[in-house]
């Protein structure tokens, strides 16, 4: 007899895991004699900073329960950190919640926040799928939209923002900002923008939800995601925070400490550390620079259009033709790529393209591309 009794299993409320559609391209990319260029999955592939790893053996020796709000030095670093790279001012310790890794959190938001049935979730046309399995598992209705003005008269309950974009890297301008958090307060819509990708800026400039120049001054609604996965390799440590309207980060604290959702003291440790040093991520920064310059002239000799791809840590190409044609040709060259379909029904042909590979993998795909 099934445990569940009859109920239907939560996994089938959600699509299918995306990554498991391209096993068999993944298998002839891997059959190339030179082996596989994994460029399919954002994963950093570079050394985590010295002075990072020596903070967190420092606090390894931590035997009690950590607190789910973060330690005061955490927050204080979050804040500073913000303020230095991106000029987002304004902020105290009420508006910083650290989280397991963003993705998990972007997967609880909206039940945290009580979201449900009948509820809409807003999410780009083309967009990170963890948007849309965290309004499913609430059982909210996900709704499409990369304007105001196709939304009609509808009251979303929450609204996602993603700039830089993952996976277009397309970055939003500070009045489209503006106009998208004005809209929101006059329905009482909660705005989240992840932004990620905030410190990898290439031939755009991008804006925190959180700029003052987006919000007069006053963050009610907004809450930011940030993570410490991409610029400073800490995909492993599970390491990024939350920052906004101190009522919204007092709600998710409060339904937090009762799940025992708490960032591990030493990863806090480790977070501190790398929220108080930007000269590692300004190397990982230009690591990525370089790698960019190499695939993008390979990509356009190679005959693909590049679309958006402003900052972020993507290149969004296209043949013009189905995105699973283009994987396929990539594949036939040991190269694997991440199909545009994973992002939505707007994405079917284009492709994305990650950086994250080493210089030598990334010498390979140009080289193959070339050829």
């Amino acid at each position: 007899m099934s445990v569940l009794r009859g109920r239907a299993p939560v996994s089938r409320r959600l699509p299918d895991f995306p990554w498991d559609t391209l096993l068999d391209a993944k298998e002839r990319a891997s059959a190339h004699p030179d082996g596989i260029v994994d460029l399919s999955v954002g994963t950093p592939v570079d050394p985590v900073d010295p002075l990072i790893r020596d903070a967190l053996a420092a606090a390894s020796d931590f035997p009690g329960y950590p607190t789910t709000i973060g330690t005061p030095e955490v927050r204080r670093a979050a804040i500073d950190a913000l303020q230095r790279r991106f000029g987002i001012d304004g902020l105290d310790l009420s508006m910083i919640l650290p989280v397991i890794g963003t993705k998990e959190a972007i997967a609880a938001l909206p039940s945290t926040l009580g979201l449900g049935v009948g509820d809409q979730v807003v999410i780009p046309e083309v967009a990170y799928p963890t948007y849309e399995v965290g309004a499913l598992l609430a059982g909210a209705e996900v709704v499409r939209a990369d304007s105001l003005t196709q939304l009609g008269p509808a009251t979303p309950a929450m609204i996602y923002l993603n700039s830089p974009s993952n996976p277009t890297g397309k970055v939003l301008p500070v009045q489209h900002l503006r106009k998208v958090v004005s809209w929101a307060r006059e329905r009482g819509t909660v705005v989240v923008s992840d932004e990620c990708y905030l410190g990898l800026a290439w031939d755009d400039e991008p804006v925190s939800i959180l700029d003052t120049r987006v919000t007069d001054g006053d963050n009610t609604g907004l809450l930011a995601v940030h993570s410490l996965s991409k610029t400073s390799n800490l995909a492993s440590y599970r390491a990024g925070f939350l920052a906004g309207d101190p009522g919204l980060i007092g709600e998710l604290l409060a339904v937090r400490k009762h799940a025992g959702m708490i960032v591990p003291f030493p990863i806090q440790a480790a977070m501190t550390a790398a929220l108080g040093d930007d000269g590692h991520a300004a190397t990982q920064r230009e690591r990525y620079r370089r790698r960019r310059e190499t695939l993008r002239n390979a990509v356009i000799s190679a005959g693909f259009r590049i679309d958006d791809s402003a900052a972020g840590l993507y290149l969004w190409v296209t043949r013009d033709e189905p995105c699973r044609d283009t994987v396929a040709w990539l594949a036939e060259r040991g190269i694997l790529a991440a199909p545009g379909d994973f992002y939505g029904p707007r994405g079917v042909r284009h492709v994305r393209m990650a950086l994250t590979a080493t210089d030598e993998r990334i010498a390979q795909a140009a080289s193959r591309l070339a050829s």
